[in-house]
């Protein structure tokens, strides 16, 4: 397999993959400053700020209109992420759509949808935005390709925080589950991407049996996990006989078929039990199912990745739209560092394949 050694040799195939992912740019300025912040994300070493990208992609003050690109231009993110998703499908043959929960601490208290608020994933109060990111992973490696902003309460009401951070009129506060469920929708729906299963450590999530229920009722594969002792309740699409199988010691899986749950029967976890998932994935065999385990630990390390390389909590910008921007660029960037590692021709033909 024929490896990029270097930056320099990854770069001829920068313009053509960026040409690619913007095609849905309506103006050639758009998909220009594009490859710009992207080329910054990639190279600029440190934190990745306007200014940097700026003086070192481009050589020249241009702040201001990398400003305007990512927090005023009215450019849509959507088809970005899905023809990102279509070359990862392809390049990486995703095995898992792993949904993760990513903190972006911060100082103050104006960018959309900062409040302190509990974070499950850190386990502790934060001031600072929570997102949820759905990450394609394979044996190649993985990457964030669908982002959700979750909105705390306190701004469905406050009209003056929505207006100075451009909040749309339709987004206000959801469950995680909601949030998840809607984002696998636009994944299979509307980009009409083949699922993998879906993968969520939903221990600390409230209504994770309608995350549950929801998923059952789309018909797609999952692997939960949840806290030992506490199998969400009865109802429609929740497992109805649980069978306990060892992955591995004193990590378990639940195993179930659809439909409600008998009157009165219980479920008693297996003492030491420290690690529970709920699935409906059959008789797939329990080296598959670890392996699916695996492929969540896989995910966390890429989103670590992200945000050490590629600039993930470097966001300078307060708008709604200036975040979604921002967070699909840096998916750009990171599939772009993850597809310069793989067989280099491969990688650039998949950016020049035409596309629908």
């Amino acid at each position: 397999m024929a490896i990029y050694s270097d930056l320099h040799s990854r770069e001829i195939w920068l313009s053509p993959f960026c040409e690619d992912l913007f095609a849905s740019f309506l103006r050639s300025d758009q998909r220009r400053w594009g490859e710009v912040y992207v080329n910054g994300l990639v190279s600029v070493p440190g934190r990745k700020s306007i200014r940097r990208i700026s003086n070192q992609v481009v050589g020249r003050p241009v702040d201001q209109c990398l400003q305007q690109f990512i927090n005023q231009s009215p450019w849509d993110w959507a088809p970005v992420r899905q023809r990102l998703a279509q070359l990862l499908v392809e390049a990486i043959r995703p095995k898992a759509w792993v949904l993760e929960e990513v903190v972006f601490p911060k100082n103050g208290s104006k960018s959309v949808g900062v409040a302190r608020q509990f974070a499950n994933s850190a386990g502790r109060l934060l001031n600072c935005q929570l997102g949820l990111a759905v990450v394609m992973v394979g044996e190649d490696g993985g990457c964030p390709v669908n982002w959700r902003l979750l909105l705390p309460r306190s701004w469905d009401e406050d009209d003056g925080l929505r207006s100075r951070a451009r909040v749309p009129a339709h987004e206000h506060s959801r469950p995680h589950w909601r949030h998840l469920l809607q984002a696998v929708d636009e994944m299979v729906v509307d980009w009409g991407l083949p699922p993998a299963p879906i993968v969520v450590d939903g221990r600390s999530m409230p209504g994770v049996e309608l995350l549950l229920a929801g998923l059952a009722e789309r018909g797609l594969p999952y692997l939960v996990r949840v806290s030992p002792g506490t199998l969400p309740a009865g109802g429609a699409g929740l497992p109805a006989r649980p069978v306990l199988e060892p992955l591995r010691p004193r990590l378990q899986v639940v195993q179930g078929q659809a439909g409600p749950r008998p009157p009165g029967h219980r479920w008693y976890p297996r003492s030491g039990a420290r690690a529970m998932w709920l699935t409906d994935l059959g008789r797939n065999r329990v080296s598959d199912l670890a392996g699916l385990v695996g492929l969540r630990n896989r995910a966390a390390a890429v989103l670590a990745s992200v945000a050490a390389e590629s600039g993930l909590q470097h966001f300078e910008g307060r708008s709604f739209q200036g975040w979604h921007h921002h967070v699909t660029l840096v998916s750009v960037a990171h599939a772009y560092r993850l597809l310069g590692g793989l067989d280099g021709r491969e990688a650039e033909e998949l950016c020049l394949r035409p596309h629908g």
